[in-house]
């Protein structure tokens, strides 16, 4: 300790009396000392074989002075430097033990998207109502398609509470932001617009969105001993946030039950149930319910299949809101990368059913015949650049085309967008 102490006093740069110091302290059993010096020997490092060795130092130290947070983060840097791809997967797996022990988690992903349709606007100029003659009224410069950029941040940190071998309780917080920046040919077209239906040009801001949510969860076994059945049940607070102003409160309450119907097969059913709180608006008080299945299967040649069916009843205090609407998903992932490609790809078919839908005709709100009636259609592609990561976090690129159909022509849309998002790879 003496000699790096008098090197160090010599040359507060000097890596290798960094190390060496880090080295004592683990020897005298002050792994937090040794932490510091070992990060303090990373910083210095000459080359990328020392920074991987004085990374993986620190981590070692950081997990042995209880800090299994700190762990993680030098095993990320350690990740940067590695020599090849089998410290690669070393690291991975321990950057996956270290998930189980630590009762910290964090999640962190974002993206950008350019897209033909960033505000769910329509294709049509005008409003058509099938078998009526509406096509008068000519829509609004916020209720047609705009282009532009989507970016995304989607943050989540959560706490084990408690845990033993067959049940954990956890608390968890979540926060989705959303901003969208439109074309100068959006904005062009949103001022003509604006022009002919006497309303006010719309800002970015406008089209932004947050939400925010705390949930409490209890995952536990269920079913026969060593069937892999599971079930958990989980209560949520949220606030959803649109162009600046809060939109709405909520209390969510979610169940769900899994079992293992084969060692490569999962069968899940889940329920929930919403009540929305202080709404902005009489369409966004609401109460919505659930009711979901979905169908796992891991296949011979190693890549997954996934099928999944989703029903949603939303009962509202406008009309106009009160609607009952089926999701049906199948995915696909490749268990093999194509060439540096890890690929997943879905096909999404929905419907939704407005029994009574009001609309105004040009001269008073009236009823659509028979309701209001939606139907899409859209496919995506994901891929995933494992091979060329940083720290563990890889970009993801996403393609995602489809169309909605309605029998009201604010509602008939379509979308082609492309995004790039970074995830982690452990």
């Amino acid at each position: 300790m003496r000699i790096a102490s008098a090197l160090l006093q010599a040359d507060r740069k000097n890596h290798a009396a960094w190390h060496l110091q880090a080295a004592a302290h683990a020897k005298n059993g002050q792994p937090g000392e040794g932490r510091k010096s070992a990060a303090r020997a990373f910083r210095f490092a000459p080359d990328g074989a020392a920074k991987y060795q004085m990374a993986q130092l620190a981590s070692r130290l950081a997990f042995q002075s209880g800090s299994p947070t700190l762990s993680q983060y030098w095993l990320r840097r350690t990740a940067v430097y590695a020599p090849d791809y089998k410290a690669e997967t070393l690291i991975a797996k321990d950057y996956k033990t270290l998930r189980r022990i630590n009762p910290w988690s964090f999640r962190l992903s974002g993206g950008v998207k350019p897209s033909n349709n960033v505000n769910g606007g329509s294709d049509a100029a005008t409003q058509e109502i099938d078998g009526l003659s509406s096509h008068l009224n000519r829509l609004g410069p916020r209720a047609v398609a705009l282009s532009g950029v989507t970016g995304t941040l989607d943050a989540g940190i959560s706490r084990r509470l408690r845990q033993n071998e067959t049940s954990l309780t956890s608390l968890s917080g979540r926060l989705y932001i959303q901003r969208v920046a439109l074309s100068s040919n959006a904005k062009a077209k949103a001022a003509e617009l604006a022009g002919q239906t006497g309303t006010t040009v719309p800002r970015n801001s406008e089209f932004g969105s947050t939400y925010g949510e705390i949930t409490l969860s209890h995952a536990f076994a269920a079913g026969p001993k060593n069937k892999g059945g599971s079930a958990r049940i989980s209560v949520t607070s949220a606030t959803s946030w649109y162009g600046g102003e809060r939109n709405y409160d909520l209390a969510k309450l979610t169940a769900a039950r899994s079992w293992a119907l084969s060692p490569q097969m999962r069968f899940t059913l889940d329920g929930s149930a919403e009540h929305r709180l202080n709404p902005r608006y009489a369409s966004l008080d609401a109460d919505v319910f659930g009711l979901g299945a979905s169908l796992s299967r891991k296949l011979a040649n190693g890549d997954n299949l996934n099928v999944t069916l989703g029903l949603r009843d939303t009962q509202a205090e406008s009309d106009s809101s009160t609607t009952k609407s089926a999701t049906f998903r199948v995915g696909y992932t490749f268990g093999q990368k194509v060439g540096p490609v890890k690929v997943s790809t879905g096909l999404i078919l929905g419907a939704a059913d407005y029994p009574i839908y009001i609309f105004n005709n040009g001269t008073d709100w009236v009823p659509i015949p028979g309701g209001r009636q939606d139907h899409s259609a859209y496919a995506d592609l994901n891929l995933f650049f494992e091979d060329f990561d940083y720290a563990g976090f890889a970009p993801m690129l996403r393609l995602r085309a489809g169309k909605k159909f309605s029998n009201h022509s604010r509602f008939e849309s379509s979308e082609f967008s492309v995004s790039l998002g970074i995830e982690t790879k452990f």
